[in-house]
């Protein structure tokens, strides 16, 4: 499942999901809005995305993790919208036989998804704000208000 969202992500019914009997380990990554980033307080972060590049971007995402590791299940849904400090922003399940391939696939498609997936996020602080995309910060700044 490859899901861009508006809805409050419940981590919890994802996780079931890839709850199988053929799967001895089910990871969870969970991306959670921080309070502090590059040595500002941020008050709320605003993502954006075009649902339908985005959710085909995570699908080839998940097709490479399953060429790697022999995964069962591979869920990733991310929401878009604004979020509060302490909100879940992506959810990322691997369900496999064995934890060593689940930890390993979890972490390459959370790698991925930062790297490749077109979603921009804003970080709103007190004075001002900064479009980011994936890794790299967009280098302008705005002035709020």
């Amino acid at each position: 499942m490859y899901r861009i969202t508006h809805e409050v992500l419940d981590p919890e019914a994802l996780t079931r999901q890839a709850m199988q009997e053929s799967n001895g380990a089910v990871i969870t990554f969970l991306g959670v809005v921080r309070r502090q980033s590059r040595g500002r307080q941020v008050m709320y972060l605003e993502y954006e995305a075009y649902p339908e590049m985005a959710e085909k971007k995570m699908a080839e995402i998940g097709e490479e993790v399953k060429a790697r590791w022999p995964i069962e299940r591979l869920i990733v849904v991310h929401r878009v919208g604004r979020l509060d400090v302490g909100e879940v922003s992506l959810v990322v399940v691997v369900g496999s036989p064995h934890r060593k391939e689940a930890f390993e696939a979890a972490q390459y498609a959370v790698d991925r998804i930062k790297a490749v997936v077109p979603i921009w996020k804003k970080e709103v602080w007190e004075g001002g704000e900064v479009w980011i995309e994936g890794e790299v910060s967009a280098a302008v700044q705005l002035p709020s208000g």
